[in-house]
């Protein structure tokens, strides 16, 4: 595995998945202008990765929103459990603490076994999640507050996802899954 296919891969879900499927309609405008950042962390241990964690972190604080609006930090190398995943996602969190950050970025997570609570793992619900590579997404405050206020209905956002999803089906999600990680 090289860096340069993890971003491709990355870059391709984000345009055929999130973007393609519409799963986050806030998306695109943002790649479009060009303001997501793709990091990938050569972490092998968690410690390593928290340590790109809090620099991404800082990084995306003192950058300014016409340059960076977000940070997609994808970590192939570390964290490939999806319950160790899970698990580290408090260490995110205590980072954004110990930075003074909280209520100004936060951590959403995508991981390629993502599991929501209350779901079997074939769930096509969870496809919403799930990423080519574990990654974190590091975002402003600011910008969803801002994405939620252009989409008053961002409730609905995730009733309109299950439909797509259980419309494109188990097997359409793993052909597209394929291709992304192929980088096509």
């Amino acid at each position: 595995m090289q860096t340069e296919a993890a971003l491709a891969a990355t870059r391709t879900w984000v345009e055929q998945a999130v973007i393609g499927l519409n799963l986050c309609p806030f998306a695109k405008a943002v790649q479009v202008k060009g303001l997501v950042r793709y990091v990938c962390s050569d972490a092998r241990d968690t410690g390593a990765l928290r340590d790109t964690l809090r620099d991404e972190l800082l990084h995306l604080r003192d950058t300014p929103i016409e340059q960076t609006e977000t940070t997609l930090l994808v970590h192939p190398w570390v964290l490939q459990d999806f319950l160790d995943y899970n698990d580290f996602l408090d260490d995110a969190d205590r980072l954004l603490q110990a930075l003074d950050l909280h209520g100004v970025l936060q951590v959403a997570s995508f991981h390629p076994q993502y599991q929501f609570a209350g779901t079997a793992p074939e769930d096509i619900e969870n496809a919403t999640n799930r990423s080519p590579f574990p990654t974190l997404h590091l975002l402003r405050e600011d910008s969803i507050e801002r994405a939620v206020q252009a989409f008053p209905e961002a409730e609905a956002i995730y009733e309109t996802n299950m439909r797509t999803l259980r419309a494109l089906g188990p097997r359409g999600w793993a052909q597209l899954q394929a291709r992304c990680l192929r980088g096509d």
